[in-house]
């Protein structure tokens, strides 16, 4: 009982240290941001965004073995699902910013030179905008907004209110979330239709981007769920391969409401500013036209074992392709850095209709 309560006593104490040399920081960047005029990007989100979350639970959704993280810097596995960046670390360096760290890491890294008012890393491996979604084994949704909030409070006791909302209302807040929850409706069969599943999601939604907005966050970077019925994990499903056409209409659903929700709460708050990502849209173009951006292979996955590689996950014991730059996907369900990286840029430059009503680059600058 005694180590126990000593082994408590330390953790809160350094990671109350680390809060203070954190937020110490925090107020001369909130003051001077970065050369684009966006101090900080604060994601949240699932899989296709975690840096290393999931690495400090207990959970079997990790990422922090080979052969994931084969082409990142050092060649080690870092808790991406992937052989190197994935959308969170693209968005940052898009926006002249590092990458933000994973909330659960901050406290192994006293002493490291380097600050965290640039942003935290919420997102984390199977979560879901719903609680259910692989309960116990993430943070949904809900519980990464919870640990923003938790952020947000020790910013103000540090550098008070006005200074702490300056600079969250002058953030990027990217929120890539929704493809667990389809995922999990399609496989379960349901007794609701695709529009009462829909309509659950949004209903969760608009309240937690709704507390988002109360704690401060004021430029919403919305990226949609896309054609996830192209992975390879439900390609295989299906007799030649193709793309599960259930869980596209599924997903094409969620993301025409979450357009509209955003849509509305904008036409609600008026200093709410968003940019929704059509990633059904521009993965089409790629699947469509996959040489046009260096792509040979659109259904397999390059690490993993079985039918289109998809049949087991990516582990140590898989074979991976040898050339990850022209593979669409690196596991079962997760894009290869260089997927990434093409969708990130479309991101940020694109138009109507890969973006509505603005890309990135130009909400930065609102």
């Amino acid at each position: 009982m005694a180590s126990s309560i000593t082994g408590s006593h330390f953790e809160g104490l350094v990671l109350g240290l680390l809060m203070f040399w954190y937020f110490s920081s925090m107020g001369a960047a909130i003051n001077n941001g970065n050369s684009g005029g966006v101090p900080a990007v604060y994601v949240v989100g699932d899989s296709l965004a975690d840096v290393g979350n999931n690495n400090h639970l207990l959970t079997y959704m990790k990422a922090d073995f080979p052969h994931n993280g084969i082409d990142f810097a050092g060649g080690k596995a870092t808790g991406r699902f992937s052989n190197g960046k994935n959308a969170a670390d693209f968005i940052a360096e898009k926006l002249g910013l590092p990458s933000p760290p994973a909330y659960l890491s901050i406290k192994s890294s006293i002493g490291s030179s380097q600050t965290f008012s640039t942003g935290i890393n919420f997102a984390s491996a199977g979560a879901g905008i719903l609680d259910a979604t692989h309960n116990g084994e993430c943070l949904s949704l809900n519980k990464q907004i919870d640990y923003l909030s938790t952020t947000y409070a020790a910013m103000v006791e540090k550098n008070g209110n006005e200074q702490a909302q300056a600079h969250l209302a002058n953030s990027i807040f990217a929120i890539i979330i929704g493809s667990n929850d389809i995922f999990g409706y399609v496989k379960s069969n349901g007794n609701t239709t695709p529009q009462q599943f829909v309509g659950s999601l949004i209903y969760a939604l608009q309240g937690q981007l709704q507390r988002l907005y109360n704690i401060g966050a004021r430029k919403f970077a919305f990226v949609g769920t896309g054609p996830v019925g192209c992975c390879p994990s439900l390609r295989r499903q299906t007799e030649s391969n193709d793309c599960n056409a259930e869980a596209n209409s599924v997903s094409d659903l969620y993301d025409q409401a979450v357009l509209s929700l955003l849509q509305e709460l904008n036409s609600q708050l008026s200093d709410m500013k968003y940019s929704f990502f059509n990633t059904t849209f521009a993965m089409h173009e790629i699947m469509d036209n996959p040489t046009d951006y260096g792509f040979t292979e659109v259904k397999a996955a390059c690490c993993g074992l079985g039918d289109l590689n998809a049949k087991v996950a990516c582990t140590p014991f898989s074979s991976y392709c040898s050339n990850r730059t022209n593979h669409v996907f690196w596991d079962f369900y997760h894009p290869t850095q260089a997927t990434a990286g093409i969708l990130t840029a479309k991101m940020f430059e694109g138009s109507v209709p890969h973006v509505y009503p603005v890309n990135v680059r130009q909400l930065s600058a609102l």
